[in-house]
This record gives C-alpha cells, sequence and structure tokens, in this order.
C-alpha cells in the first residue's frame, strides 16, 4: 500500500516562493522504478497535471508553470519536492503529489489516469 504525503503549501504574496515536499511509503519494488509528478486543482476546475520526473531524472513541464517551477526527487529518501518561484495568484490551488504506475513514464499533458496513488493535498494561496 503506497503512502505519499504532502507539505509545504501556504499563504504567499504574487512574487514569493514555496517549496513543497511529498514523504514516500510502502512502495513494493524500489521507488527510483516509479516516475513522481505534482497536480493542483483550483475550486471549480479539473484537476492539471504541473510536473512529472521520472525515476532517473528525466523532467517535464506544463506550459503555465514552464521555468517558474522546479521538480526534483531523492530516490534514497523517497521524496519528491516542487520549488515555486515567482508565484501567481493563478497557482492558487491544492497540489497534490502522485505517483505513476509502474512501467508508466507520463508524457505531456499528464493524465491522472496514469497515476495511482495519490496524497491528501496542501493548499497554495498565492495573493496579488
Amino acid at each position: 500500500q503506497v503512502h505519499v504525503v504532502e507539505s509545504g503549501g501556504g499563504s504567499v504574496q504574487a512574487g514569493g516562493s514555496l517549496r513543497l515536499s511529498c514523504r514516500g511509503s510502502g512502495f513494493e519494488y524500489s521507488y527510483s522504478r516509479y516516475s513522481m509528478g505534482w497536480f493542483r486543482q483550483a475550486p471549480g476546475k479539473a484537476r492539471e497535471g504541473v510536473a512529472v520526473i521520472d525515476g532517473d531524472g528525466s523532467t517535464r513541464y506544463e506550459d503555465s508553470v514552464k521555468g517558474r517551477f522546479t521538480i526534483s526527487r531523492d530516490n534514497a529518501e523517497i521524496t519528491l519536492d516542487l520549488q515555486m518561484n515567482n508565484l501567481k495568484p493563478d497557482d492558487t490551488a491544492m497540489y497534490y503529489c502522485a505517483v505513476a504506475g509502474l512501467f508508466i513514464r507520463p508524457r505531456l499533458p499528464l493524465r491522472p489516469v496514469d497515476f495511482g496513488a495519490w496524497g491528501q493535498g496542501t493548499q497554495v494561496t498565492v495573493s496579488s
């Protein structure tokens, strides 16, 4: 039973930064075999992909965050991070850490169906 738990959300002013973290446990195989992603969901909107990182460190970003966000992972610590810089009000959402299915290297645009385990979410609020 895979568990992932996010932390690091909060309230910041536009232009500020936050670093989200996700800690995992319960992986059947080595953590490095799983691609990991970040999604977000704002009220009244569908869940949308933010970024994904494969076990080998390859990264892909949705256009909305490209150049501002950086996804990273530590396979030894079984953690995932999202450094968010130059935050904008449109970044306001609940952010979720997600685990891709084995053998899956999710392509853009990210699809929730490619991810099988989700965290509880951490709220990010950006004020203007």
